[in-house]
């Protein structure tokens, strides 16, 4: 059997797919229960959080598993197979463990060296484990995986490279103000009451807001959350829980809001912030445009995405929808990727443009109907353009100041897109987060981490190599014991005047032989066992002393049943 690992995360995939593949609670299960259900795999477990989607199988054929494990995934997310194979990534047998040890450390994290993926691995692990689809090797890979991230944590100093999500969102909501100095004072809502809203309550009282509204749709938990946070006694916050019918009036209150939840659909959509908007502010909430102006009238529509700045030209060659915002319909990143044909009509366009432009643009067309001329040579010989160059950066009028800060921390989003676009309003969610993080700089302790994440790769695939070899060794010992007893047994038929006193010391005698031409042969190739490409000295041993190796496997399900006795349910509950 052999690790094999199927998944998607931020780093492979955009938040557009992220979010529609995201696994809800029963959607896991039910992954889970047909994973082991599947011919190739005997264990799974699957680790789900808001920029990763993993599974974690123990199969006995790589490309059966690939594919049956890519197959499922695709399934139970609702994407397309087809669609959902381009941004998968597969990790298998040590690579498999690296890559899960360095996400327990936090170095495939969104926001390198944060600790919150240790809950959310040990979670994952207790999933399996109720479920019954984790056995030995899954069981000993998560749990050490939670003892690489701790170490990590414990012996660097990743965690000053590294934070929660939570406190990256609010840094990006201050906007490089000091998160304690904006959030003093303000009043929060919180909409869950799970694991990532909780931490993100508990955030914002340590960084002095002076009141969090908690609203979930179970009560008891929205309940439970406002009394830990009310009796705390690093905060003196006041807390209070409310049903998820009473948010609209809270956002009127609020100065900040977070949300987090299960939900499938919107939570918050972008007609209910602007009510909520022009409920603190009296006047209607103004919708800024592509370029960052303040647009006549807002046309707000739910999942409505920025306008691009360009014109529509039925004569322009170009899909002016596919253009990205800020990028000019006549400039080198607008034909990129055009074939010389489609090049050529498009610097005709540009050249013999008819369409009334102010004069600014007109000097700029020309500068770009030049460009385009040169890039015609260029695209003659090598037949199109290759890549998109990054343009010169386009100022943008600054945003009116916020009355209203969001924070959207779920996966699919909670909060309507469209916010984005609403004057008074700055909205921070897992894209903009993903964008943001990306140039963050990592710290020098990220090195070590990964000299840690090494050394323990190495040891648990050693540990795994040796134990593979333990059902061999106890088989060839328990042989010799057999040898051992039929001719003791033969001796005492041909001796039947010996007392149990010489019996008993010749028993001895012989034992001792035995176990000591064994035990430098065993000691020695457990530790050859245990060394890279260890494997194929079991297969020597059961070859040089004609074990059986039906006796081997028994072996090897003993010492499974007796360390997990529930093993008969492996594959979920009856």
């Amino acid at each position: 059997m052999s690790l094999l690992v199927v998944g998607l995360s931020h780093r492979s995939a955009p938040v557009s797919v992220l979010e529609r593949a995201a696994l809800n609670a029963d959607a896991q299960i039910k992954l889970l229960q047909d994973t082991v259900a599947a011919e190739p795999a005997t264990e799974a477990a699957v680790l789900a959080t808001c920029n990763r989607i993993e599974l974690y199988a123990d199969v006995d054929k790589f490309h059966a598993g690939v594919a049956e494990l890519s197959t499922l995934l695709a399934q139970h997310s609702g994407v397309g197979l087809e669609e959902l194979t381009p941004y998968l990534y597969v990790h298998y047998e040590d690579r498999a463990v690296h890559h899960l040890f360095s996400v327990a450390c936090g170095l495939d994290s969104m926001v390198v060296g944060e600790g919150q993926i240790l809950g959310q691995i040990k979670d994952s692990l207790a999933k399996a484990q109720d479920l019954h689809t984790a056995g030995r090797l899954l069981n000993d890979l998560f749990q050490q995986a939670l003892r690489v991230g701790k170490r990590a944590h414990s012996e660097t100093g990743i965690d000053r490279a590294g934070q929660s999500l939570v406190t990256f969102g609010l840094e990006q909501l201050s906007a490089g103000a000091d998160v304690l100095d904006w959030a003093r004072g303000k009043k929060a809502l919180v909409i869950g009451a799970g694991s990532m809203s909780s931490l993100a309550a508990a955030t914002l009282a340590r960084a002095g807001v002076a009141e969090i509204v908690i609203a979930n749709r179970t009560a008891d938990r929205a309940e439970r959350l406002a009394q830990i946070l009310t009796e705390g006694d690093d905060t003196d916050v006041l807390a209070r829980a409310v049903p998820m019918d009473a948010v609209p009036a809270e956002l009127t209150r609020a100065d900040v809001a977070v949300s987090c939840t299960g939900a499938t659909g919107l939570v918050l959509t972008a007609e209910a912030i602007a009510g909520a908007v022009e409920g603190r502010t009296g006047a209607p909430v103004a919708e800024l445009d592509g370029s960052g102006r303040t647009a006549e009238k807002a046309d707000i529509r739910p999942g409505a995405l920025p306008p691009t700045s360009v014109g529509a030209d039925e004569n322009c060659p170009l899909d002016l929808s596919a253009v990205q915002q800020g990028f000019s319909v006549m400039g080198e990143a607008a034909v990129a990727g055009m074939d010389a044909a489609t090049l050529e009509q498009h610097a005709a366009w540009v050249d013999n443009g008819t369409v009334d432009r102010r004069e600014a643009a007109r000097r700029a067309l020309e500068a770009d109907a030049e460009l385009i001329t040169a890039l015609a040579a260029t695209v003659a010989a090598g037949g199109r353009i290759p890549e998109r160059r990054k343009p010169e950066p386009v100022a943008e009028p600054p945003r009116p100041t916020p009355v209203l800060f969001l924070l959207d921390l779920a996966m699919p989003r909670d909060i309507d897109a469209a916010v984005h676009r609403l004057a008074g309003v700055r909205l921070v969610d897992i894209e903009s987060l993903a964008e943001a993080s990306a140039g963050a700089p990592m710290a020098a302790d990220v090195d070590q981490v990964r000299r840690i994440v090494s050394d323990e790769v190495a040891a648990f695939g050693a540990a795994l190599r040796a134990a593979h070899i333990t059902p061999t060794v106890v088989a060839l010992r328990t042989m010799a014991a057999d040898v051992v007893a039929t001719e003791i047994a033969r001796l005492e038929g041909r001796l039947p005047e010996l007392d149990d006193k010489h019996r008993s010391e010749i028993t001895q005698t012989v034992k001792r032989v035995v176990d000591k031409l064994l035990h430098a042969p065993t000691v020695r190739v457990k530790q050859l066992a245990a060394e890279p490409g260890g494997a194929g000295y079991a297969d020597a041993l059961r070859t040089l002393f004609d074990l059986d190796q039906e006796a081997v496997a028994a072996v090897s399900r003993a010492d499974r049943a007796d360390d997990e006795p529930e093993n008969s349910k492996n594959r979920g509950p009856a």
